[in-house]
């Protein structure tokens, strides 16, 4: 039997619907708390709400998305404690997802992880955060792959998702974007010299930064909504 017979249109459907709508949280289109309302969600989408209450399925086993009781399915939302208790454990496996790395990347593996830092920085050039972004969490992606541990990059994944939004909105800020920049190129660096030591210093060093802007970011959405 042909590949083409045993596809399923629905499965497309909902791999779509679930990219599109992991962007949409991801990217703030949807705000944190804000209740996913399905009817719109489907014209908005332009699919029917099979496929994308699968995609809300999907992504609530991510972390992108919380269902509650009464309320159905909506955005996550995390505290400051949230916040620095996930951060906490996700600098650990960025540190070792890096040291792993350095050790056991391949040559092939580090010409495609610059090929995508090049691509990075020509987004950053741009100022297309959405752009810069994806090729971000692609660069992190493959150094965790590269680490060549299947239950570490299990792990980095769930952590990982729950801080995909505030990571996206972190690099809202100039400066703070032109640093974590910065230490991209110093990771490239690491790796091209299989320094084990130097690439989890930056990476942890990378993730204390995010954290801190994100904890910034926070209290200053806190302060904003007591003072309107």
């Amino acid at each position: 039997m042909s590949a083409e017979i045993l596809h399923h249109p629905g499965a497309a459907l909902h791999a779509q619907a679930t990219q599109e709508l992991r962007q949409m949280l991801v990217e703030g289109q949807i705000a944190p708390g804000a209740k996913l309302n399905e009817r719109e969600l489907c014209e908005l989408l332009k699919v029917s709400r099979t496929p994308l209450r699968e995609a809300i399925k999907t992504l609530a086993a991510e972390g992108l998305v919380e269902l509650l009781p009464n309320r159905g399915a909506v955005a996550l939302t995390l505290t400051e404690e949230d916040v620095l208790n996930t951060f906490e454990v996700m600098a650990g496996l960025e540190g070792q997802s890096g040291e792993l790395a350095a050790q056991r990347i391949t040559e092939a593996e580090l010409d495609e992880i610059r090929a995508m830092h090049f691509e990075m920085m020509a987004a950053y050039t741009r100022r297309d955060l959405s752009a810069y972004y994806r090729l971000n969490s692609a660069i992190h992606a493959a150094i965790n792959q590269a680490a060549r541990n299947p239950v570490l990059t299990t792990t980095y994944n769930q952590v990982n998702a729950r801080l995909q939004a505030l990571r996206f909105r972190s690099n809202q800020d100039g400066q703070k974007w032109k640093q974590a920049l910065a230490e991209h190129e110093l990771m490239i660096d690491a790796l091209s010299r299989r320094d084990a030591p130097a690439m989890r210093a930056v990476l942890l060093a990378h993730l204390d930064h995010k954290r801190d802007v994100v904890i910034e970011q926070l209290r200053g959405h806190v302060l904003r909504n007591a003072q309107a």
